[in-house]
């Protein structure tokens, strides 16, 4: 009996993740979210994204047959279905901290944590009772300025305080653009066969002090934020190169101890790469800094033979990074450029909030003059064919083997 429970159990699990492998999932994702929402498709052929205003311009999914094809983006469907909740309604609820729709890629502010934090108010303890994302990244749409048959552009002014007083006049324009084999083989520095079908798509995004102060280390630096949550799977694994090279010089090789340290089964380092596991399994992030940083992350699914390929700019970062660690830092500058995270149970016998993996990135802290503008630029390429035909390039972008990813962890 208790073989027939857990035997039961590996199935449904492999149902629930195998969501992006179902014939025409993307299609149903897509009528679900024009059914709940204003959600603008865009497309060039049978590749497609959609995006939403309601959710900041946020990338909510993608696929390479938008009739047929799978769907790449993790969708909250119940979130979405009950929407918004009046104040009273979200005590005691998660909403009260964030609403959690998914989306393959949104815009997001960093720092999290810290004295210069924008999730926590002046006063607060750096505790999840406290934590609150802001309005104007949670529940307040982004405008549409202007839109095509495969580009969307988002705009939005702001005013956030963070936990150090400093207060912030901003102005965020994203634009979304889906990008051709020309431009994609351009930027993997390799051609692709004419059997791969691929969907890739550019995010543009840009912050501007729009106040009369100047933003400053001392106030505190806000940063761009840009997170990716992606279906997962039993035979997925995410995978970072980096710098090789000693750490006095270069850093530690990962940051494994965002929600403790990662165990050996879930995240393989090596000497210039790592994998992690993306199962959404075990609750697990790492992060790379600018130093180790290549400007490229991604992942392969061995099931669905699919490659991601994340590509983010690479830009003088003076001022460093934010640190997003939920404590006073002795280093708030001193953060990730790139992370990853696996979802699974917070605590035994507690749901995981997905499941779901994501790939982040972010920008430098942004040291502006009035008027001035930081822009963070993000590249995302998913690529399915035969493991003959994606080896290659995962060699090429990745310096590893498809049969490497696979064995990683």
């Amino acid at each position: 009996m208790k073989t027939l429970t857990l035997l039961s159990a590996l199935l449904l699990l492999a149902a629930c993740t195998s969501k992006q492998q179902a014939p025409g999932a993307f299609a149903s994702d897509q009528a679900f979210l024009n059914q709940h929402t204003n959600a603008i498709t865009l497309s060039d052929g049978d590749a497609a994204v959609v995006v939403v205003p309601a959710y900041q311009g946020r990338v909510m999914t993608s696929t390479y047959d938008k009739k047929y094809g799978p769907t790449f983006g993790w969708i909250n469907r119940p979130v979405i279905e009950k929407g918004f909740l009046s104040d009273e309604e979200k005590k005691g609820k998660l909403e009260e901290h964030i609403y959690i729709f998914g989306g393959e890629e949104r815009f997001w502010l960093g720092p999290e944590g810290g004295q210069y934090a924008l999730y926590f108010k002046p006063g607060d303890e750096f505790v999840f009772d406290d934590w609150k994302t802001p309005a104007v990244i949670d529940t307040e749409p982004f405008d549409l300025l202007k839109s095509t048959t495969s580009s969307a552009t988002f705009g939005r002014q702001a005013t956030l305080e963070n936990y150090s007083g400093t207060v912030f006049e901003m102005g965020i324009k994203r634009t979304v653009k889906l990008l051709d084999r020309t431009v994609v083989e351009r930027i993997i520095d390799a051609e692709l066969s004419e059997g791969i079908r691929f969907v890739a798509y550019q995010t543009d995004n840009r912050l501007t002090n729009t106040g009369e102060q100047a933003w400053t280390p001392e106030g505190g630096l806000p940063s761009i934020w840009l997170l990716g949550m992606y279906n997962p799977s039993p035979a997925t694994t995410i995978v970072i190169p980096f710098k090789e090279g000693a750490e006095e010089e270069l850093g530690a090789k990962v940051n494994d101890t965002y929600f403790g340290k990662v165990p050996a089964e879930y995240l393989s380092v090596g000497e210039d790469v790592l994998f992690l596991k993306g199962d959404g399994t075990y609750r697990s992030k790492i992060g790379v800094n600018d130093k180790r940083s290549l400007g490229v992350a991604g992942s392969y699914d061995a099931d669905g033979k699919v490659l991601t390929i994340v590509k983010y700019s690479v830009q003088p970062a003076p001022h460093g990074y934010v640190n997003s660690m939920w404590e006073f830092q002795e280093e708030p500058y001193s953060g990730d450029v790139i992370n990853a995270y696996n979802d699974g149970p917070p605590a035994p016998g507690v749901a995981p909030m997905g499941p779901f993996y994501e790939i982040e990135s972010s920008s430098p802290a942004a040291a502006l003059a009035p008027g001035e503008t930081m822009q963070h630029v993000q590249k995302t390429i998913h690529l399915h064919g035969t493991e003959e035909e994606l080896n290659p390039l995962a060699q090429k972008v990745f310096g590893v083997t498809l049969g490497q990813i696979k064995e990683g962890v």
